[in-house]
């Protein structure tokens, strides 16, 4: 069984920002899947999506300062059109990458106790994101 749902995300200023709720919230045919993959792709160049610890903001905010360090603004870009944040935010969100694939048992995703979804926000102000989850598996009735 296959399903796929595009989900849009809230805008968010820079930074690494926890969204597990709100993808859970937009899965609504995630229940009914015994077991599978649920596959999240960001269609963004200057945002992406990793899996970090989802309880303390502590992570998420060393998190964005040592990819603000790794890849500065000050460095001499050439690509300069869509401003200072624009092509440290796509070199960023190639080191963090465009895409998880995470499990589902039982109706749910299988994330870990301390696991969550986020959303890195590489622009000071990237507007609403897009995602597509692809849900792939066995449902509860067997299809």
């Amino acid at each position: 069984m296959w399903s796929q749902t595009q989900i849009t995300l809230q805008p968010r200023p820079r930074g690494v920002h926890l969204v597990t709720g709100e993808v859970l919230d937009a899965l609504d045919q995630l229940e009914i899947f015994s077991v599978g993959l649920c596959q999240l792709f960001i269609r963004h160049t200057s945002a992406s999506l990793t899996l970090g610890e989802n309880a303390s903001p502590d992570v998420r905010d060393d998190t964005r300062s040592w990819l603000d360090a790794a890849v500065p603004e000050s460095f001499p870009w050439t690509h300069t059109l869509e401003g200072d944040d624009d092509m440290p935010a796509h070199i960023k969100s190639m080191i963090t990458g465009p895409s998880l694939l995470l499990p589902i048992a039982n109706g749910s995703l299988a994330l870990g106790t301390w696991q969550g979804i986020y959303l890195c926000e590489h622009r000071d102000h990237g507007g609403p994101r897009s995602l597509i989850a692809t849900l792939s598996g066995e449902s509860t009735s067997g299809a």
